[in-house]
């Protein structure tokens, strides 16, 4: 997403199941590889993780 992905807005190379079709290979993001996994992010399953995440949306939705 050339011009940023906007809050609510899946990433285009993520797949049906949940993976990024880039991972690992050099066109993928900064933002992603600087995205730094913690147990406060992950939680006990993914359910949890889903939840931050969508926290961390709205707090960085334009205005």
């Amino acid at each position: 997403m050339p011009h940023g992905k906007p809050a609510g807005v899946p990433c285009v190379q993520l797949t049906v199941d949940f993976r990024c079709r880039i991972f690992g290979r050099p066109e993928r993001p900064a933002f992603c590889g600087g995205l730094q996994p913690s147990a406060d992010m992950c939680g006990a399953k993914r359910d949890d993780a889903i939840v931050w995440l969508a926290a961390l949306e709205a707090q960085t939705a334009p205005g």
